[in-house]
This record gives structure tokens, C-alpha cells and sequence, in this order.
């Protein structure tokens, strides 16, 4: 039995989480084979000072997964060496965008194909968000959930089994590093963002953060306090608009950071009327990085996540049922808007 499971008394990661991964790390190794009996609970309990729940529990999530089956009054059989078979995960976004397919194909080529991802999507509603997890409570065996509200949904995620759960590009301040989250951090990304666009910034007029609330696109509250503190530190006149719907609500020498694909396309061809040339007439800054803003219009600067990398690291989160919280890259990238 100990050649197989490795149970460290002193280490942050929970026991029933060190059976299972020796378990799996075994498979992987050869260690064992498909039909290998497994040792009781009562064994590993007593020879490993371990709870018999807590054993359960590993044994319970290695069946879930495929790898292990039971057999009454005869104990646990390796039942498949394929560690990434039966791995059905739901994934929440909030709703389809160029940027979360880059996500969504990182998260499943880091995943492997052998694993079945089924994603929904809420659109920002609350309701919708909620009902969508509690009618998929049990249907799945890992859960990667995107919280894009300005308010506080922890008491919808702690139904979801917390070792089982990954919540994605938003932090939720109440959990701690029991729990997997993989980040923006929207207010230290915005400024830093800004900060190091600071000197294309200055030679326009002021600068707008343009939000777009007649559409379904979300704003978390830590862009516009990165925008806030970035426009106060450097003396920026800086202003923040609902809407933008008409092409007379554009003015020459000043910039603006927009958010939606739709409205960056329809502020170039605003700005194309009015015979103004991007990053010297006008300013245009966008969130997140597409392929097609590195093309549109000479290029469009982009304060933006690393989307391909949060993708490939939640895929890792998920395989090594990684706990803790990470704050995922962001990063200004100058193009010609500015």
C-alpha cells in the first residue's frame, strides 16, 4: 500500500486531495493496473491516520471520475488506467464573446479531448446564473464558474462542492485558498495598463472609459476604480460614459477605452467620417485582446488578460485539483489607435 499512496501530515493540501492524487499518480506510473484491488478505507484510514469519511470522500471522487468501481463485499478495483476519462465538466460563462473562445479552446486543448466540456452561458442575469447551477448540481464531476455580477454570489457557489469547483476570472473576496480561483485583477490591471500607456495618454485632451450599459456587456466595479485612480494620480481629465450611441458624442484630441467589439468598430468608422486619424486625431483604447484588433484599423491598443494562458492554467487547476487563489497576467499592448 505505501508504495502506491503518500500521504504528507505537514502539507497545506487536504488528505482526502493527497489520496487521490497518489492514487492517480500511480495509475499514471504503472504502479497499478486496471482490476488492482485497493486497499479497504479501514486500511487506509488506520494506516495513514486518516478519517474513514475522508477516505470515502478520495474513493468517491476516483468512482466519479471512471478510475475506480466497487464491488459489494469485495472492495475497490481500478476500473480504468485513462486518468482523463468520464471527466465531465460544466463550464458558466457569462456570455459568448471573441475572448472567451480563446479561453474556452485553451481550457479544452489543456484539458485533453478526452474530456467532456459542456459550457452555458447566464448573460449577467442573477437568476439565470443560479438556476443554472442548481439544475446541474450532481450532473457533473468538476465545475468551472465565471461570476461576472458586482455582487456577491457566494452563497450560490458554496452549493458546488468546493473540490470541485473552479471559479474563473472573477475573485470572490469571502473564499479563501481552500477554494481554486483564477483571476483579473481588474482595478491593478486597468491602472497598470493605463500607467504604461501614460505617455501616448497625455497628448490628448482627456480620456473616457465608455461602459456600454444598454448592452449585455458587464463592468466590474475594479476597471472603473483602476480608471478613477489612474486619471486622480496622474492628473488626467478623465470622465466615464454610459453610452455612446451617436457619432457627435466623439471629440477630436481626446481618447477613449472602449469595450465591446461592435463599438470599437463603430468608433473607427465614426472617426473615419469625420476624416480623423487614429492615434493622432483621436485615441482608442479597447479591453481585451482579439485577433482581429491586431488588424482592424493599423492595429488597436488593448490593456488585456492573457486569455490563452488563463485557459491552459485552469485546465492545470483543474487535472491537479490545484487550491489557492492566482491572479492571472495582464498587459498593455501599443498599437496605432494610440
Amino acid at each position: 500500500m505505501k508504495n502506491f499512496i503518500t500521504i504528507d501530515p505537514t502539507s497545506s493540501k487536504p488528505k482526502y486531495q493527497q489520496l487521490v492524487d497518489s492514487i492517480i499518480s500511480s495509475i499514471e506510473d504503472g504502479s497499478l493496473i486496471r482490476g488492482q484491488q485497493l486497499p479497504s478505507i479501514n486500511d487506509v484510514a488506520h494506516n495513514f491516520g486518516m478519517a474513514r469519511m475522508t477516505v470515502t470522500k478520495a474513493y468517491d471522487e476516483l468512482r466519479e471520475r471512471g478510475l475506480v468501481n466497487s464491488q459489494h463485499g469485495k472492495g475497490f478495483y481500478i476500473a480504468s488506467t485513462d486518468i482523463r476519462s468520464q471527466l465531465n465538466i460544466f463550464v458558466l460563462f457569462d456570455s459568448l464573446t471573441p475572448y472567451k473562445e480563446v479561453l474556452h479552446d485553451a481550457l479544452v486543448s489543456s484539458l485533453g479531448e478526452e474530456v467532456n466540456v459542456n459550457v452555458f452561458f447566464h448573460h449577467h442575469n442573477l437568476k439565470v446564473f443560479e438556476n443554472l447551477i442548481m439544475n446541474h448540481l450532481g450532473n457533473y464531476n468538476f465545475y468551472v464558474v465565471m461570476p461576472h455580477f458586482n455582487v456577491d454570489v457566494a452563497n450560490i457557489l458554496v452549493k458546488i462542492p468546493r473540490e470541485k469547483l473552479l471559479i474563473l476570472d472573477i475573485d470572490v473576496p469571502s473564499f479563501g485558498d481552500d477554494y481554486a480561483v483564477l483571476y483579473q485583477d481588474f482595478e491593478q490591471n486597468v491602472f497598470k495598463g493605463l500607467t504604461e500607456a501614460h505617455e501616448l495618454i497625455k497628448k490628448y485632451q482627456s480620456l473616457s472609459l465608455v461602459l456600454s450599459k444598454k448592452s449585455f456587456q458587464y463592468t466590474p466595479i475594479g476597471i472603473i476604480n483602476g480608471f478613477n485612480n489612474f486619471c486622480q494620480q496622474y492628473q488626467i481629465s478623465g470622465s466615464i460614459i454610459e453610452n455612446m450611441e451617436e457619432e457627435s458624442d466623439l471629440q477630436k484630441d481626446h481618447a477613449y477605452i472602449v469595450f465591446r467589439e461592435n463599438d470599437v468598430i463603430r468608433f473607427i468608422n465614426w472617426a473615419n467620417k469625420k476624416n480623423w486619424k487614429l492615434g493622432e486625431d483621436i485615441g482608442l483604447i479597447s479591453y481585451d485582446d482579439t485577433p482581429i484588433k491586431e488588424i482592424l484599423a493599423e492595429g488597436i491598443s488593448v490593456i488585456s488578460n492573457d486569455f490563452n494562458l488563463m485557459g491552459k492554467l485552469a485546465g492545470e487547476m483543474i487535472l491537479d485539483r490545484r487550491k489557492g487563489k492566482i491572479s492571472n497576467a495582464c498587459h498593455f499592448i501599443q498599437r496605432k489607435s494610440l
